[in-house]
């Protein structure tokens, strides 16, 4: 048995013991079968001829003729002082190119991802495993290009186009494909994936189709238990969140809770734990930073509180926006409004009254002031969906301004002045959130009123969510009651926070506050429960012990369903490190090390366990190690210096 089996059978144990309970969110009966794609035109003709050509329907294709946009008529592209080669060989594609062991190498492509701005080619290192390359092709420029500009990561580095953060089927294939799971092995760290159909089709957002077309033959027939009047599972039009909680299971930065797509209408926060505004994501007045995939950013809007929807704006089967520039939203920002809206002020916007700029320029786009743009991938130019205010008076706390990012020869100070001097009566110049954000990253312990408060107010949960979150560490008793409160609150977000935020009680406090969440109808605050009470020691015979195990059983499943991710074996060994597991621990770091021999946070925790626990011999090997793998990691030099541990050269 390898020490990674091992690994996740002794946390498996440690956890939990015996299977407790099945999970309560499970669907009553077996799901119904998935039809494919093809088996819904016939009908829904009107919906699926633009769903043809979308981004949904060629997320992931074959590689053919059709779908092959990059020049591989012998091409050759260097980045980093590595040269690949985009070569024909018959009907195949091949990219000739380094290899997870230096060696130069030609592998075939095995799939196409995405068609526009840029299209991606997966490579299959060996059977069993799919990467996405990093060299991409600009549709636009008709260019080969790194899409992480940064000297490109070498052999056995986990950002390597063959490591694990460019997995095909660990990070990309779910959202680019229907009825997916990846069905990973940890022995073998090879995938044996399922799945109805590559690219995004019908049935990935309105559910498996047979039920339906059942009911399509024979309406007066019975359906099958959890399906909607129609025969499928999701009815995305039976109010907002139905329809946005769908959106989110791929446009939104999260954590899944199972293995591959959840089934269509399930409850996003039983299948996923949703990314909180945690610095490097997200601002502090919560706009874009890296990649979120929009869903965070669209929840803390005013739009989303009022009830707008994803396709009010999008079509959803061609992707396409409903109208060109501004007219999308014109939709409802005019002086016609729209009934849907009674609050929204009625006046001309696409004005420059409005907007102070030539009309038809770019300064006139209502996106330009409202909604900012940050390139990722190199050139996919994605829009912030909180659209906000532009508020140049926030840039001190490093939010960004809207303003210079267009008018790059002046500063914020100038931008902020300008709009005191347009608007100097505005009702919208309030501090808002983002100086407590920032100020509580950098010194939580001196915002901890201005969190309980942010916690407490009645705006997204998402951003209150993340007020608990910066008060989790701090642990200070002022706010237990304040908190315990929020245990209650109606958004599941805030709950799971809220239980987060509590983990410092003693033990048995903890137990008595939180056990009603482990029975709360969302499986992502039964597992933040079950995180919270980890150490908790409970009598057989309590009444909290079965609800407890049966949420440990799921935090276990999450867990296990997903660790072809280094990150996954950090969460197991801090598991270990609650429970003083101290083998348990060191084996899961070395779990995380041999995905990503560059992680130096977990080759610091085996180094300081091995040397806390007296083995100074193999603490001494970890350090070397850690260093040989992470040479210019301040973490391990810094724990060298402090434990006095000599490298041998």
């Amino acid at each position: 048995m390898t020490d990674k089996l091992r690994c996740l059978l002794l946390w498996a144990a440690l956890l939990c013991g015996p299977s407790a309970v099945q999970a309560q969110d499970q669907p009553i009966g077996p799901a119904p079968d998935y039809v494919g794609s093809t088996a819904c035109a016939d009908c829904h003709l009107e919906q699926t001829q633009p769903w043809r050509g979308s981004h949904h329907a060629l997320a992931w294709t074959p590689p053919t003729p059709e779908n092959v946009l990059g020049d591989f008529d012998n091409a050759s592209f260097t980045h980093a002082g590595v040269t690949s080669r985009f070569l024909r060989n018959g009907a195949t594609y091949q990219i000739e190119t380094q290899d997870g062991t230096g060696a130069t190498r030609v592998f075939d492509v095995v799939g196409v991802a995405g068609i526009d701005p840029l299209q991606q080619y997966l490579l299959s290192p060996e059977p069993g495993r799919s990467q996405a390359f990093d060299i991409a092709w600009d549709v636009a420029g008709q260019r080969w290009y790194p899409v992480f500009p940064d000297p490109q990561a070498g052999p056995g580095n986990g950002f390597h186009w063959t490591g694990p953060y460019k997995s095909w089927e660990a990070r990309c294939a779910e959202c680019h494909a229907t009825g997916y799971t990846r069905n990973y092995d940890p022995q073998t760290r090879l995938y044996a994936p399922v799945l109805t159909e590559t690219g995004v089709g019908c049935e990935a957002c309105h559910g498996p189709g047979a039920a339906h077309l059942a009911w399509a033959a024979d309406p007066a027939a019975p359906l099958g238990p959890g399906l909607g009047s129609t025969g499928l599972t999701a009815d995305l039009g039976a109010s907002q969140q139905d329809e946005i909680q769908q959106c989110l299971t791929c446009h939104s930065r999260r954590e899944a809770l199972a293995d591959g797509n959840p089934l269509p209408g399930t409850n996003y926060h039983d299948a996923f734990n949703l990314s909180l505004l945690r610095e490097g994501v997200y601002g502090p007045d919560g706009s874009i930073q890296d990649e979120v995939y929009e869903g965070g950013s669209f929840q803390q809007s005013l739009m989303h509180e009022k009830g707008v929807r994803c396709s009010d704006c999008h079509d959803p089967h061609s992707g396409q926006l409903r109208a060109e520039g501004n007219e999308v939203c014109a939709q409802c920002h005019s002086a016609a409004g729209n009934p849907r809206f009674p609050t929204l002020q009625r006046k001309v916007y696409d004005s420059p009254e409005h907007h102070f700029h030539a009309e038809g320029g770019p300064g006139s786009q209502c996106i330009a002031c409202h909604s900012i743009a940050r390139t990722y991938m190199g050139v996919d130019l994605r829009h912030d969906h909180y659209f906000r205010i532009p508020r140049p008076d926030l840039a001190s706390t490093g939010a960004p301004d809207a303003c210079t990012d267009c008018h790059t020869d002046k500063d914020a100070a100038w931008a902020a002045a300008d709009l005191q001097a347009r608007f100097p009566d505005s009702p919208h110049r309030v501090p808002g959130y983002a100086g407590i954000i920032a100020s509580a990253r950098l010194d939580p312990q001196s915002q901890i009123e201005p969190l309980i408060a942010l916690a407490e107010w009645d705006g997204p949960a998402v951003v209150r969510a993340s007020a608990l979150d910066l008060l989790a560490p701090l642990a200070d008793p002022s706010t237990t009651d304040r908190v315990t409160v929020l245990l209650a609150d109606p958004d599941p977000l805030v709950r799971a926070a809220a239980a987060n935020a509590l983990r410092a009680l003693p033990p048995q406090v903890r137990l008595n506050l939180l056990w009603p969440l482990l029975t709360d109808p969302v499986r992502n605050v039964r597992v933040a429960a079950a995180r919270a009470l980890l150490d908790v020691q409970t009598d057989l015979s309590a009444p909290a012990a079965r609800p407890l195990a049966a949420a440990m059983d799921e935090w276990r499943g999450a867990l296990l369903s997903r660790t072809d991710f280094p990150e996954t074996h950090l969460q197991i060994g801090g598991g270990a490190l609650t429970m003083r597991n101290w083998p348990l621990a060191v084996q899961a770091f070395r779990e995380a090390v041999d995905l990503d021999p560059q992680l130096d946070s977990a080759w610091s925790m085996i180094v300081q366990i091995l040397a806390a626990t007296g083995d100074t011999d193999g603490a001494i090997q970890a350090l070397e190690a850690g260093l040989a793998a992470a040479p210019d990691s301040a973490e391990l030099f810094q724990l060298q210096l402090q434990m006095g541990l000599p490298i041998v050269p």
